[in-house]
């Protein structure tokens, strides 16, 4: 008999325990289709799982490696990388000579980059391991072609309102659930849980978990309450602008440690570090500019090393292009300069470009006077006294000289 912890999150208790329990994605589990005659032969070639989140990717993962009674390793594409990998494989060879096969379970795959996914190709190739991706990205942007070869790729589709209806009637009524609690959830009430979860299962047990902590008689105003708190609660539903916000306040203010803080909730929540890097690289000329140009070569070079390594490697490479930002000199001069130019360009888009500023490719262009009267600077030490704006915008500036 299967002892239930009732301190674990609602959603992992209920967590189904074999294809027959496993609500949804009946394009791919239904009789009939690709994993049931597969199973039925007890084979699985390697997988990728793409879709959203709440789909049931892990949960999937897990009943096939029970399945085929496979060995489960987890991890994570955010904090591991070939290194963890060399050990898993060392294990997965131990099971094959006790005729044991390994599943090799990654979440969010596509956050490796190049070296650590060919890492697998040897391993796939010769049978190590079952090598089961899962990822909300599109595979053929984010999984090398040469990984993705060697897998079969299945998609998975957010939950539609009646199978996450399904889902929390059974909630209330498993042993593994809320059936000790007696709760009465009205076919409105266990509609708008399913809409205000947007097809994830995992979401609407939170806010049906954190509803019957309030009530045993659910109505709306109490779902309204209770979807605030999981969200609240949720980290991983965490919004990333509030995060990044925060990164970036904190480098503006000139709070390295903060900083620091902001950049490892951002990691620890599984943010993508390229978006990561791509917003520092943004910060290093909006913020800073010409008050240390030096700046954006930083970011480009850390941009780079993120690029090359990925996570968890790459952290370190963060951590040091914060400090960085934290501690320059700022300027928002650039900024303000390219939005003014931006503003009056709008507005005076129909002023033609000077004649002496024009280029002249042909004769008949200069025949027009295009390039006439132009002074080349080099000829003149760069000191010539020339305009450059269109005669209407003459003496006009667009950056702040202190």
């Amino acid at each position: 008999m299967t002892t239930i912890n009732h301190k674990s999150p609602l959603a992992d208790r209920l967590r189904p325990r074999n294809l027959d329990e496993y609500l949804g994605q009946q394009q791919i589990v239904g009789e009939g289709k690709f994993l049931r005659q597969a199973l039925d032969k007890g084979t699985l070639p390697s997988l990728i799982l793409w879709g959203p989140p709440g789909t049931g990717k892990t949960t999937l993962a897990l009943i096939l490696a029970s399945a085929i009674k496979a060995e489960f390793v987890r991890f994570s594409a955010v904090t591991e990388g070939v290194k963890d990998l060399r050990s898993v494989i060392d294990k997965a060879r131990n099971n094959q000579l006790l005729d044991q096969r390994t599943i090799l379970f990654i979440d969010e795959i596509h956050r490796w980059n190049k070296a650590q996914q060919d890492a697998l190709l040897p391993h796939l190739e010769n049978g190590t391991i079952i090598l089961i991706g899962a990822t909300t990205e599109n595979p053929s942007f984010e999984i090398r072609n040469a990984l993705l070869s060697r897998c079969r790729v299945l998609v998975l589709q957010s939950l539609t309102n009646d199978d996450l209806i399904a889902i929390l009637r059974q909630a209330i009524t498993d042993d593994r659930g809320l059936a000790s609690q007696n709760i009465n959830l009205s076919d409105e009430a266990a509609t708008l849980i399913a809409e205000l979860s947007g097809g994830d299962a995992r979401s609407a047990l939170n806010i049906l978990e954190a509803a019957s902590l309030m009530s045993t008689d659910i109505d709306r105003a109490i779902i309204l309450e209770a979807a605030h708190k999981a969200a609240y609660h949720d980290k991983a539903g965490e919004s990333h602008y509030n995060l990044i916000s925060a990164l970036h306040k904190s480098l503006r203010g000139s709070d390295a440690d903060a900083a620091l803080y902001w950049l490892a909730r951002l990691i620890v929540g599984g943010e993508d570090p390229m978006y990561i890097v791509r917003r520092l690289v943004r910060f290093a000329s909006e913020d800073i500019g010409l008050a240390n140009s030096k700046a954006l070569e930083q970011a480009i070079a850390t941009y780079q090393a993120v690029h090359l390594l990925g996570l968890p490697e790459c952290n370190v490479h963060l951590a040091q292009l914060v400090v960085y930002l934290a501690k320059c000199q700022k300027s928002n001069a650039l900024y303000i300069a390219i939005a003014a130019a931006t503003d009056l360009a709008q507005s005076t888009s129909h002023l033609p470009v000077p004649l002496h500023l024009r280029n002249a490719p042909t004769s008949l262009m200069k025949d027009l006077g295009y390039g006439a009267g132009y002074q080349y600077s080099p000829d003149h030490d760069y000191q010539e006294s020339q305009a450059y704006l269109p005669t209407e915008l003459t003496g006009k500036k667009f950056i702040k000289t202190n």
